[in-house]
């Protein structure tokens, strides 16, 4: 059970109605997980549901390489609810379950192309050492171009806030699985 109630929505604000019938008339179609937190403080929630839009369906990343930094992040802080919502996501993207499942040990996947292992390795050595090497980035900025390896960090920090909000407020998984369980 989350630390923090659900609002109902006719107790909330106006300002946290605006918020979400913003979210919910947008790409997502729903208030879940993290934005439910967020609409405690209406603000935030206006601000960081912007970028998570940004982040999710209009950076220059193709769905499959922006699921495969979101999947390592979900992974870094073993945030069940995301890695629930995004596995599928993955699938969806094209990501096979092996890599899915690689991840998810936090095991370094096999994966086929420049730009796929760009995005590990930069994803996976900015969680671990919050830097990233000159080799890392001249690979990345090689293979992703400066607009990529910006929105790819855009990407990891959105959705490390995402992470530290599940983990903070103890949002479940909708069908109570726990991933990071084992």
């Amino acid at each position: 059970m989350s630390r923090l109630p659900d609002l109902h929505y006719d107790h909330m604000t106006a300002e946290q109605q605006r918020v979400h019938d913003e979210i919910a008339a947008g790409p997502r179609g729903t208030v879940v997980g993290p934005l439910k937190v967020w609409l405690h403080s209406p603000r935030l929630a206006d601000c960081a549901q912007k970028l998570g839009a940004y982040a999710r369906f209009h950076s220059s990343l193709p769905p499959a390489l922006s699921e495969l930094a979101i999947l390592v992040t979900a992974a870094t802080w073993q945030a069940d609810f995301e890695w629930h919502a995004h596995a599928e996501l993955a699938r969806k993207a094209g990501i096979s379950e092996a890599v899915i499942g690689a991840i998810r040990r936090r095991e370094k996947p096999a994966l086929e192309d420049a730009k796929s292992r760009a995005v590990y390795a930069v994803s996976r050595e900015l969680h671990r050492t919050r830097a990233i090497s000159d080799e890392t980035y001249a690979a990345a900025e090689k293979a992703l171009g400066q607009a990529g390896l910006v929105d790819l960090v855009g990407v990891l920090g959105y959705y490390t806030l995402v992470s530290m909000t599940l983990n903070a407020f103890k949002v479940p998984t909708p069908d109570g699985s726990k991933p990071f369980a084992d």
